[in-house]
């Protein structure tokens, strides 16, 4: 806490619970709060300011989108890590920004079109859809940046970037010169995901599969007489059969051997003929041992085509129907022809076998639907082996670390072994490919130009149709957002970045890039990106922490078809940002999926709630920020939670710096919660005068040290959980210290909690006696059926157990008083404490209504055995253990475990009833 946040008072905090509302709702101060911040500037870096820097560029998400909680994840993760970097002092850029998605984005506006008003984009041309587009986009692309508000993002907004800027489109078109001019970028005919709805290329992370009906059907190739040569194949796709080139035997398979080399007549175009080749990739085991091959529609048979140096004919056109084979089916779609060149193979006897139904995974458009047709197509393609090399390098040497270490293998796996990527799609929105076409000369060919940002194509020339991949833009994004090409104070303070934060399904698509272009970019550019180590290119993050993704609470992912997705925009509304936000960070281990549900939610809630209490009750009673006394003015109580909180302080520290935000939100959320809120806050009742006028000088100095430490603690705690929950930590604190905002205030060190001490081990030995031995006379209290605020004479050995100036505290909590005249004890119990056993003796007569306690724990043993039910019939349940996630196993079993100690106990209690 700074001086001026200290309002120039030796302690801030004493009679503030007025400060605060009646009970915490998030609804009425989290957008009030978030505003304030952002006006006040809190959010914005200064490139100059001189202090260490620290960076994170969001993960841009579609203009198209809304917050989902893969999102909500991902932006409390980094919100966590600025907040914090803030309040240890580093300048902090939170550098926002959206992706154009270029497909996503133009389906969304055609369909608009054609719904409102009948028209495809062809019924406009190429410029006025575009101008509709950026009409589309500004009226209603901001979705996404509403909620981020809604949900806390402490970015840069003065930095917001987007994809289709126009500082970002000249970095796209400097990057795609620099590598068509290194022979990095090139032209070729190669087999891609083509969607025939869409007319275009699209990626692989743009394809999901599903189990679809389908049919698996035998042909015959070659003679139909069985003692001439002939071959029998099989495929679930029969339409691709009129672009079969070949049919493939394993070498070694002595059935086919005598058939390599031979041909067969296609059965239906002259053109064609079916070669029979052998390679090793052949199954020999696996149906006939034989397979057909369609080089232009099948990844395994191109890549067959390719070394055996097969004809490719694509008997497909751009919308998926069968053309330029020459045959009837020409302008069948392809479940048309499907079915009638089926039919027309069984006319002339080639179906071998009974046609049967084949249930098998096929790859769809995520963004239209249909099932994608692999397709030999003219493409753009970046040539990628030395680009994944300095890749791999980057992380192999350390510049880039990747947490949890497990994932390297998976990276590795993926850069060591990568093909030349399709950068261009069939679409009008996006960057258009700088390259452009000369006149065509007598022979037929262009000439092709590259055009950099700050040069003119020749006159006459025309520009390549095609856009990039959404994906080349967004490999840019850690330097391009931050100007350039051009050298800024931004990239000068704050790249390399610090850590990018992502979900580990994107490690392929998206990270693996941006390292690619990021370490090109600094060899062509390192005046301005800056040099890396050891004469390595610059690295665009220095550490990359990879989450894993939010699943249901039974661990299925989250789909609409499912009816398990879960609106993080629901939850802030019902819960409150900051419940969301802690609900997810702390089930945010490292590389391992989040199964989250409505109960996660509620704890969540619960805590905040909690915590809110705790405070103003804190406040009530005094709580306040001062100087600390001194060690020995302490009781144990006081130093026991000072100690704790040093412990815990520096375990949170430890877990965030190594990205483990579950295991520093858990240790948060049970410190604050089992520790200050349900103990030291009673204890400290029991240290604070309720009557100042009547208490001796020693009780008032030894309640104003324990409110001092109550304020400190609370104040620890509140600055430790304001990455996590930003807005309720920012009420409470306000409150409590009457500062500015907890939002720049100093990150707690030892130095806030016991000066850098030693743990006091007899204060703590003490205080953990002391409360176990009040959990164990309440416990006994309740089986003997004692009201919690009826008080019960007991005679206990405070000496015996070793727990000087423990008295008053536990004969205070326990609601035990001293023994009077005439005690006689009815029940005893022992308690083993770390020094002893202590013997406690109690005087419970005339205390319990015996009717009254039975009937009552008749009703909880009735609601332990329902429990008992309960959980029996899910863990007898085969099926239900089979599918269920093993953590949602285990938890079942741990409620079937409680419910049973809870059922024998009440059982006892019954038995001994009188």
């Amino acid at each position: 806490m700074t001086e001026a946040n200290r309002e120039n008072n030796d302690l801030v905090g004493t009679n503030r619970a007025d400060a605060l509302p009646k009970s915490w709702e998030p609804q009425d101060h989290e957008r009030e709060l978030y505003e304030g911040w952002v006006e006040a500037g809190y959010f914005t870096a200064d490139p100059a300011s001189g202090k260490p820097a620290y960076s994170i560029v969001l993960p841009p998400p579609n203009v198209t989108g809304q917050l989902h909680m893969g999102h909500a994840l991902d932006h409390t993760l980094m919100d966590s890590l600025v907040r914090r970097k803030r309040m240890q002092g580093y300048e902090v850029l939170w550098l926002p920004g959206m992706d154009h998605a270029g497909i996503a984005t133009q389906t969304k506006v055609e369909a608009k079109l054609k719904a409102e008003e009948g028209k495809d984009r062809y019924d406009y041309g190429r410029e006025e859809f575009i101008d509709r587009v950026w009409e589309w986009k500004h009226e209603f692309g901001g979705t996404i940046t509403k909620q981020m508000r809604a949900i806390g993002d402490s970015v840069d907004w003065s930095r917001e970037r987007f994809t289709l800027d126009e500082g970002l489109s000249r970095a796209v078109q400097t990057i795609f010169k620099q590598l068509y001019d290194a022979g990095m970028i090139y032209q070729d005919y190669r087999l891609v995901n083509w969607s025939p709805v869409l007319e275009t290329a699209v990626s692989d992370i743009e394809v999901v599969y599903k189990d679809v009906d389908g049919e698996f059907v035998s042909i015959r190739y070659g003679s139909l007489d069985d003692d001439e040569p002939h071959l029998v194949v099989a495929t679930t796709r029969v339409e691709t059969m009129l672009g079969d080139v070949a049919i493939a035997v394993h070498p070694e398979d002595e059935r086919y051997a005598h058939l390599v080399g031979q041909e067969f007549a296609h059965p239906f175009r002259e053109d064609l003929t079916i070669q029979v080749i052998a390679d090793d990739y052949v199954d020999r085991e696996l149906g006939t041992g034989a397979v057909k091959i369609t080089p232009a529609h099948d990844p395994n048979d191109y890549e067959m085509g390719l070394r055996h140096n097969l004809d490719m004919p694509i008997i497909m056109d751009e919308q998926g129907h069968i053309a330029d084979t020459g045959t009837r089916f020409d302008g069948m779609t392809r479940e048309e022809a499907r079915v009638a060149v089926r039919e027309a193979l069984a006319e002339q006897g080639r179906i071998v076998k009974e046609v049967r139904p084949y249930v098998h995974s096929v790859g769809h458009s995520e963004r239209s639907g249909e099932p994608i047709e692999p397709r030999l197509s003219l493409q753009w393609f970046v040539k990628v082996d030395e680009l994944a090399r300095m890749s791999a390098e980057a992380v192999r040497s350390g510049d880039t670390v990747i947490h949890p270490q497990s994932m390297e293998k998976r990276y590795f796996d993926w850069v060591d072994n990568m093909h030349d990527w399709t950068i261009s799609r069939q679409l009008w929105w996006g960057h258009r490919i700088p390259i452009w076409y000369g006149p065509a000369d007598e022979t037929g060919q262009r000439d092709v130009v590259c055009v950099g940002p700050d040069e003119e194509p020749p006159a006459g020339y025309e520009q390549d149709p095609d856009v990039l991949d959404t994906w080349f833009s967004s490999a840019l994004w850690p330097f391009s957002t931050m100007g350039w090409p051009e050298k800024t104070p931004e990239l000068d303070a704050f790249y390399p970045t610090s850590v990018l934060v992502t979900a580990y399904d994107i490690l392929f698509f998206w990270v693996a890039r941006m390292m690619m272009f990021g370490t090109f970019a600094a060899t062509q550019t390192p005046e301005i990106l800056g040099e890396g180590n050891g004469g390595r290119p610059q690295v665009p993050f220095t550490d990359l922490y990879l989450h894993g993704l939010v699943r249901d609470e039974k661990g299925r992912k989250m789909s609409k078809s499912l009816g398990n997705g879960i609106d993080p925009m629901d939850w802030v509304e019902r819960y409150g940002a900051d419940a969301l936000r802690f609900a997810l960070a702390r089930g945010a281990n490292p590389g391992v999926d989040l199964p989250i549900g409505e109960d996660n939610a509620t704890s969540a809630r619960n805590f905040a709630t909690k915590l809110f209490n705790a405070a103003k009750f804190a406040l009530m009673n005094g709580a306040a920020v001062g100087e600390l006394p001194a060690r020995e003015a302490l009781t144990d109580a006081d130093r026991w939670i000072l100690d704790r909180c040093e412990e815990v302080r520096a375990k949170v520290d430890a877990y965030l710096d190594d990205y483990q935000f579950a295991k520093a939100n858990e240790e948060l959320y049970h410190f604050a919660w089992d520790e200050l809120c349900d103990w030291y806050l009673e204890i400290a009742k029991t240290q604070i005068p309720r009557d100042e006028e009547a208490a001796t000088a020693e009780e008032l100095e030894r309640g104003r040290a324990t409110q001092i430490v109550l304020g400190r603690v609370l104040d620890v705690v509140l600055r430790l959980l304001h990455p996590t929950m930003p807005f309720i930590t920012e009420v409470l604190w306000r409150a409590l210290t009457g500062g500015e905002t907890v939002t720049v205030a100093p990150w707690p060190t030892d130095a806030d909690t016991n000066g850098g001490a030693e743990t006091d081990l007899t204060a703590r030995r003490r205080i953990e006696d002391s409360i176990k031995l009040i959990t164990e006379l309440r416990r006994f209290r309740a089986d003997q059926g004692v009201k919690p605020s009826q008080k019960v004479p007991a005679a206990l050995d405070f000496a015996e157990a070793d727990l000087a100036g423990q008295e008053a505290l536990v004969r205070s909590i326990a609601r035990v008083e001293e023994p009077g005249e005439g005690f006689g004890a009815s029940a005893s119990i022992e308690v083993r404490l770390s020094q002893a056993t202590l013997n406690a003796a109690l005087d419970t007569s005339g205390t319990v209504d015996v009717a009254a306690e039975r009937k009552r724990l008749e009703k909880e043993l009735a609601a332990a055995q329902k429990e008992l039910d309960t959980t029996g019939g899910k863990l007898g349940n085969e099926q239900f253990l089979a599918n269920a996630p093993e953590q949602v196993v285990e938890k079942i079993r741990e409620r079937q475990r409680v419910a049973q100690e809870e059922f024998d106990r009440v059982t006892a209690r019954l038995e001994g009833l009188h």
